[in-house]
């Protein structure tokens, strides 16, 4: 998410060192994992999203409810979380969600310790187990608190890294696996954003599988509105329906009246249980 998740000028320096790519292998092992009796049904969307660094007003997504898009994703917490959200309140994902949008839930966890850049919130191999744990509690009072349910999924936000610095790269592993086993402990699906060149190749390509996200949201800016032609990994990898791709960032765009500048998604994955 283009210069939402931190700071453009970190964002800007992560591009810059690593690039973008993401990948998926942890999908089918994982959810089979997850999947335990008593388990809400998945809601899946299908569709166009589009995510913003601070979530529009109200009065914005009742212009933009023209159909062209479908869902939108929002930073529900996380200390590395960029904008502040003066419009995300229980109140509006309720009533957003009862104009027919679909709501996807982001948390900017902690980052990784060889990231270029700052981060309020760095883990370390010594504190990425305990990080993770903590993170993911946060993440699931922040969304319950917000209206989403049991059974919804948090999109962990893991950005841009040097993956080839083995000792960084297994430290980050390790929050992600720890952050994943919490929320499922708390009944919330796993969800994962990252580069398709770095962050989320990380994760698709782990030799251990286990305790990995089963959602997968890979960032790859080719503009293709797809989650299927330019999947760089195994085709039966985080299927089905456990695919997000971003494919173009800071879009300016008028939909009934109002201009947002958002990115966009092409979207077919789990997306928040409103009640």
């Amino acid at each position: 998410m283009a210069g939402h998740r931190q700071s453009k000028k970190r964002r800007y320096i992560a591009w810059g060192a690593v690039g973008v790519v993401v990948a998926a292998g942890a999908g089918i092992a994982a959810q089979t994992s997850m999947a335990a009796t008593g388990w809400p049904a998945q809601k899946t969307f299908t569709g166009r999203a589009f995510d913003t660094c601070t979530a529009p007003s109200l009065s914005a997504m009742k212009a933009w409810n023209t159909g062209y898009y479908g869902a939108v994703a929002v930073y529900v917490g996380g200390k590395n979380r960029g904008c502040a959200q003066p419009n995300l309140t229980a109140s509006w994902v309720k009533s957003v969600n009862s104009l027919g949008w679909k709501i996807i839930p982001i948390y900017v966890g902690a980052q990784p310790p060889c990231q270029t850049g700052s981060s309020p919130e760095k883990l370390t191999a010594a504190t990425a187990a305990s990080l993770g744990a903590k993170d993911a509690a946060d993440a699931v009072a922040k969304a319950s608190a917000l209206r989403m349910k049991a059974g919804s999924p948090v999109y962990l936000d893991m950005e841009a890294y040097d993956i080839k610095n083995k000792a960084c790269n297994d430290a980050v592993l390790t929050y992600v696996r720890s952050f994943t086993k919490t929320l499922r402990a708390k009944t919330y699906r796993a969800g994962y954003y990252g580069f398709t060149s770095s962050s989320a190749k990380a994760v698709a390509t782990a030799a251990d599988k286990k305790d990995l996200p089963g959602n997968l949201w890979y960032a790859l800016y080719d503009k293709k509105d797809t989650t299927t032609a330019d999947w760089p990994w195994g085709a039966g990898q985080f299927t089905p329906h456990s695919r997000g791709h971003q494919y173009m960032v800071n879009s300016k765009e008028t939909r009934g009246g109002v201009t947002l500048t958002v990115d966009r998604d092409s979207w077919d994955a789990p997306v928040a249980i409103i009640g």
